[in-house]
């Protein structure tokens, strides 16, 4: 049971004085005791003083709430605390301190159930306002244990309070789930590399973190990331830039990741034998720690440019970020396994080029699904007629497999075979559906389900004949000069999808010189949570405000036009019919570090003769050797940059012919860095956008052109 604090006027030894008077401790010195029911500090009972100095001396935030008014006495780190409470709260009743923070619960209940009883008390992980100066008030975790304080008669006299502040902990507790999460959000090893090292930079506040795999056949892939870099949204969008290690080669996550065990180095030159470059040779204190997979192999590193102890507490936040990658890792590896076998397939299957005529504009865009992992029966196709028209095409195969694009292969060839023989839609529709007919026979099977929509583009009579046989109606943006764009669609009898007789009627509209079409799949418009009106709507919104009609930009705005992710393939095919014939050129960029410098003269010299203006060829330059540098660094194949220059735009792409190929160290030095990123190319372009190809990818941006900006020459093709 608690009892009155006890005094000792006359002590049988010597006790010590008051405590120095600095810091807390000062305060306290000062602080009228002797109007307490404590008494003078001298006179305090001994075993409660020593109690008091023993606080005082500690580095630990402490507090002593004395007598039944829980009088409070506590050291400097307890002091830091409770902020703008010290030096007043010295002395005085901590529910008078505290106010309402008393009253919440493990705070003043904790005490006055351990001053009663006598029982110790722990509060683990509680959540309380902290009042650190300067700054607002924060909510903080503590770990608080509250034990009783007994005089020299073995009555409680008070209650010791330890405050320990697990925040940062708790905080790490909490980013290792967010990153979790994050992981679990990630398809590709690209994703997963682009994830864990943004973690691991921001987490353990490190100048340097890299990440490497096993390629699986033999050799190492790393990528790494350097405080400081700039890296905006588009930058993002990119492949992470990875380096290739030999099989035989050395440095510490190469050792960590073979050998299975961490590595760790508090201060030295870790990556002297490997550094190539500055910030490499600058890191001093380094963690090489296995991912700790069953079959992907690799390791993270994380260092720091001064000296630093790898504490218990820090290996382990390590093992356990190491542990996460390497599940993401091997998820990442088995899915693009799968992916990359279905998405060939299917891109195999489509066109590699689409025609090439003075008048008429092409562009497509494909892509897969939420999953990705499936082949697709979604398909396009574009082509020249005997008699001079233009053959166009979108269907889909229901299905998401390796059956389904092997059907649409089948469909698709067969249109065009039948196209070619005679190019009337309905005709070539009818007997499309007897084909589907017959394989569904063959297949014994009734759940074969193709719609398709199938023109003919007569530009010099500035016609369009369709048929649809089940398919969405296409979408025509019209812009008659000096007008506002408009966008509408086509009133195209849908028909019944192919297999079911389907004889669908062919209907006639005018495509006149700046009209484009759009023709594209369900997957475009439709979303789950909402009616297909909607999506429809939007599509159609988003088109009519684009910026131009230009394909290629209409074919991702179309992509983008309804929000939300879709499990449908996505398919769109756009035409253009060009006001006026567009000038184009043509350049193949060699993998070697001089090449982007060499794109810049040409390209300069290019558009200065097409008397384009000044400020226009200063963005398209600078655009295009980030994005030419960009394509060799990723890729690490030749690229080919394409020009495109019509009265209203002026179109570029850069396209690679590869995956990710060995980048040698000299193009690493000599190639600009990617730290201004595609953020450049989003400031001084109208659009862009990236598109995946059967070989490779490409990348490409458009500038408008205003009217008196082109010099007034006419384009003209050009090789």
């Amino acid at each position: 049971m608690p009892g009155t604090v006890g005094r000792v006027p006359n002590p049988p030894a010597p006790v010590s004085g008051a405590p120095s008077p600095s810091g807390t401790a000062g305060s306290l010195a000062r602080h009228d005791w002797a109007g307490t029911r404590l008494g003078p500090w001298r006179e305090w009972d001994p075993a409660v003083r020593a109690a008091a100095e023993l606080l005082l001396a500690s580095p630990v935030p402490m507090a002593l709430t004395l007598g039944d008014d829980h009088l409070l006495v506590y050291n400097d780190a307890f002091a830091e605390l409770i902020g703008d409470r010290h030096p007043e709260a010295a002395g005085r009743p901590a529910a008078e301190v505290f106010g309402e923070d008393w009253r919440l619960p493990g705070v003043g209940d904790a005490v006055e159930h351990t001053y009663r009883s006598g029982e110790p008390l722990l509060e683990k992980e509680s959540t309380l306002p902290l009042h650190r100066r300067p700054g607002p008030v924060e909510q903080s975790v503590f770990t608080r244990g509250y034990s009783p304080v007994r005089d020299s008669a073995g009555r409680i006299a008070g209650v010791l309070t330890v405050a320990a502040e697990t925040t940062q902990v708790t905080q790490q507790l909490q980013s290792l789930g967010d990153f979790a999460a994050a992981l679990a959000g990630t398809l590709t090893l690209d994703d997963v590399a682009r994830v864990a090292l943004r973690h691991a930079i921001t987490a353990f506040d490190a100048d340097r973190v890299a990440f490497a795999v096993d390629e699986g056949g033999g050799g190492w892939r790393m990528v790494r990331r350097i405080r400081g870099e700039l890296m905006d949204e588009a930058d993002e969008r990119l492949p992470p830039l990875w380096r290739r290690i030999a099989p035989d080669g050395e440095g510490p996550m190469v050792t960590a990741a073979r050998g299975g065990t961490p590595l760790y180095v508090d201060d030295g030159q870790p990556l002297r034998g490997i550094a190539v470059d500055r910030h490499d040779q600058k890191i001093r204190a380094l963690a090489a720690v296995p991912l700790r997979a069953s079959v992907v192999r690799g390791g993270l590193t994380v260092g720091y440019q001064s000296p630093h102890a790898w504490s218990a507490a820090r290996r382990a936040l390590l093992a356990a970020t190491a542990e996460l990658v390497g599940q993401a890792a091997e998820r990442a590896r088995r899915f693009e396994t799968q992916h990359g076998t279905a998405q060939l397939l299917q891109r195999s299957m489509l066109p590699e080029h689409l025609p090439d005529l003075p008048r008429m504009r092409l562009a497509a865009r494909y892509d897969p699904g939420v999953d990705g992992n499936a082949a697709g029966g979604d398909f396009y196709d574009a082509f020249l007629l005997p008699d001079g028209g233009l053959g166009i095409v979108l269907g889909d195969v229901a299905g998401h497999d390796v059956q389904a694009a092997a059907r649409m292969g089948q469909v698709r060839a067969a249109l065009r075979a039948l196209a070619l023989s005679d190019p009337r839609p309905d005709a070539v529709l009818a007997g499309l559906d007897r084909l589907v007919t017959s394989l569904g026979a063959e297949g014994d099977t009734h759940e074969l389900f193709v719609t398709v929509v199938f023109g003919v583009v007569d530009a010099d009579r500035q016609l369009l004949t369709l048929a649809s046989a089940g398919h969405p109606a296409p979408l025509i943006r019209r812009c008659a000069p000096g007008g506002e764009p408009v966008a509408e669609y086509l009133d195209v009898p849908a028909g019944a999808p192919l297999g079911l007789g389907c004889r669908p009627p062919t209907v006639t509209v005018r495509f006149a010189p700046g009209d484009t079409l759009l023709l594209f799949s369900d997957g475009v418009v439709e979303r789950r949570w909402q009616g297909l009106t909607a999506g429809l709507d939007a599509l159609a919104g988003a088109v009519a405000t684009a910026g131009s009609g230009d394909p290629r930009a209409l074919c991702a705005v179309a992509t983008a036009a309804v929000p939300g992710a879709t499990e449908d393939d996505v398919a769109v095919l756009a035409v253009e019919h060009a006001l006026r014939p567009s000038r184009s050129a043509s350049m193949e960029v060699p993998a070697e570090p001089t090449a982007p410098s060499r794109v810049r003269h040409w390209m300069t010299g290019q558009l200065t003769e097409w008397q384009v203006a000044e400020s226009v060829i200063g963005a398209a330059v600078l655009c295009t050797s980030e994005l030419t540098t960009n394509a060799l660094l990723h890729a690490g194949t030749a690229a080919r940059v394409e020009i495109d220059l019509s009265a209203e735009r002026l179109l570029v792409s850069v396209a690679d012919s590869g995956t990710r190929g060995t980048v040698t160290r000299a193009q690493t030095d000599t190639l600009s860095s990617r730290g201004r990123g595609l953020g450049l190319i989003e400031e001084l372009s109208d659009a862009w956008g990236t598109d995946p190809t059967v070989r490779g990818s490409t990348v490409w941006f458009e500038i408008l052109i205003p009217p008196a900006a082109n010099g007034g020459v006419s384009p003209a093709r050009t090789g």
